[in-house]
């Protein structure tokens, strides 16, 4: 039987992009996009956040396709949840986002990203989905990632785990190495 380690990192789904977007600035609309280079430690090529210091934790923000019914649901069915309106660069379906946090998985034939952690809603989903929102988004943020390896991500290319390389340990297993238990990492086991 795997360990509890094991099982987090083995992810045997195998996702698609059904769309990508950018913010060419701060409080602007999305811009959707058939393509798009992701550049390493910076982000995603034209939006807002690529702009700013390199290497943080959230340069590229992902979303479960199949969470969008469930969002407009929970918001009260007052209006049609479209990936623009959740404001998240990259919607992906078919596999869970949550089990490739912290851990490295490709886009694509190029780009390598690492999961960093939740994307938790902002304020401005009260704004998008009407009242209650924020709350509908809660549990259903998707991920947050770091672009490890850049390169171009079309709608339609394959999101899949890679396993634990030799040549650099994952998030996961830097997060139990420093300091296990804590709440946001990953269980040891």
């Amino acid at each position: 039987m795997r360990s509890l380690r094991e099982r987090l990192a083995h992810v045997p789904q195998v996702g698609r992009v059904a769309w990508i977007g950018v913010r060419p600035a701060h409080g602007a609309p999305m811009q959707a996009l058939h393509e798009v280079e992701l550049i390493a430690s910076r982000g995603v090529a034209g939006d807002c956040a690529a702009a700013g210091r390199a290497g943080g934790k959230r340069q590229v923000t992902l979303i479960q396709g199949e969470h969008l019914p469930v969002i407009a649901a929970l918001a009260g069915g007052r209006v049609e949840v479209t990936p623009e309106l959740l404001r998240r660069n990259v919607v992906v379906s078919g596999v869970n986002l949550l089990s490739l946090t912290w851990l490295r998985f490709a886009v694509g034939e190029e780009v390598v990203l690492e999961g960093t952690g939740p994307c938790a809603p902002c304020g401005a989903m009260d704004e998008a989905l009407g009242d209650g929102g924020f709350q509908a988004m809660r549990g259903h943020g998707g991920i947050t990632a770091r672009v490890l390896r850049g390169g171009v991500v079309h709608v339609g290319d394959v999101v899949r785990a890679l396993p634990v390389g030799e040549d650099a340990p994952s998030a996961a297993e830097r997060a139990v190495a420093s300091s296990p238990g804590e709440q946001g990492e990953p269980p040891t086991g």
